[in-house]
């Protein structure tokens, strides 16, 4: 992606709210596969990352995308911000 496909994406995620939350416990299954479904259906996620400190979030974070295939958007503090195209659906980002 280059800098204004991620520039409209920020816009994008600045007004949802974390729609998965990784608790004090770390990652489990059942939040995999709540996020696999999220980040399908809705293509732009933001998740809250609870957990450790920054070393420990950035590992999780870059877990995350490899495991998804997705991109990060942003990271700041202890929310992420994934995007994966899903071709199903339209395109969230506009076309110049």
């Amino acid at each position: 992606m280059d800098k204004s496909q991620i520039k409209q994406l920020k816009a994008l995620a600045h007004k949802l709210k974390p729609i998965v939350t990784v608790g004090q416990h770390g990652m489990k299954d059942s939040i995999n596969d709540e996020l696999a479904i999220a980040i399908d259906f809705h293509q732009l996620v933001k998740v809250k990352i609870s957990v450790g400190d920054r070393d420990v979030r950035d590992a999780l974070v870059a877990e995350l995308v490899k495991t998804h295939r997705a991109e990060l958007v942003q990271k700041i503090g202890n929310v992420a911000v994934f995007y994966k195209r899903n071709f199903d659906k339209e395109n969230l980002l506009k076309k110049f």
